[in-house]
């Protein structure tokens, strides 16, 4: 062990990597803590109580991941944490000025190392504001491309849930057609990778974009 090296064999030579592979685990540690913490806050949205308060330890295992694999130079480890600093800023805040540039930067990081799966997710929350914000097309382009991008890594639920995000959009704008028939792919896709909380997305999206 380095402790062992350097003080009993008077060799600290090891000391810098084996303080470098702790904060890589410390990062990893705090990212996994904050997205069980996420989820715990979303499993808790869909049930019929109170809407859930945000965990305070939530964003300050995030910022510490985003901090350590900075300082690490693991590029892609700083995109994910950057991301998940803005879907907290989007999902339990609904603060969408402060999410907007981590996702960004997210997905320009996850782009530079060549991380689709993690820049479909900027992409998708991206669209996401864009469409809070009434930005439409914006939203429509974003929604697409990330779902581009998780067609070409097999992760069809994933695309099934920005289906859902594009029926809205097709709604909004006099589309119903297509997102009728939009919804009814997304149904198909979640049914069959047993992806039971999207199909629940699709049922609620069908009562809301259905014309009366």
């Amino acid at each position: 062990m380095a402790y062992d090296r350097a003080v009993h064999d008077g060799d600290d030579s090891g000391l810098a990597d084996a303080e470098r592979g702790l904060d890589a685990l410390e990062a990893d540690a705090a990212l996994a803590r904050g997205r069980i913490l996420h989820a715990r806050f979303l499993t808790a949205r869909e049930g019929d109580g109170p809407s859930p308060a945000e965990d305070p330890a939530e964003l300050p295992l995030f910022q510490r991941a985003a901090e350590l694999y900075r300082s690490l130079g693991d590029v892609r480890g700083e995109a994910e944490a950057l991301f998940w600093i803005g879907c907290l800023h989007q999902v339990i805040r609904r603060d969408n000025t402060s999410a907007v540039p981590e996702l960004e930067r997210s997905g320009r990081l996850a782009a530079q190392v060549g991380d689709q799966a993690i820049q479909a997710e900027a992409l998708r929350h991206l669209g996401i504001a864009a469409h809070m914000a009434g930005r439409l097309d914006e939203a429509r382009d974003r929604l697409e491309e990330s779902s581009r991008l998780r067609r070409e890594r097999g992760l069809l639920p994933g695309v099934a849930a920005n289906m859902v995000g594009l029926a809205y959009i097709a709604a909004a704008q006099g589309r119903h057609a297509d997102a009728t028939a939009t919804l009814d792919e997304a149904h198909a896709i979640a049914q069959a990778h047993g992806a039971h909380a999207i199909v629940r997305q699709i049922e609620q999206a069908r009562k809301a974009t259905v014309p009366e």
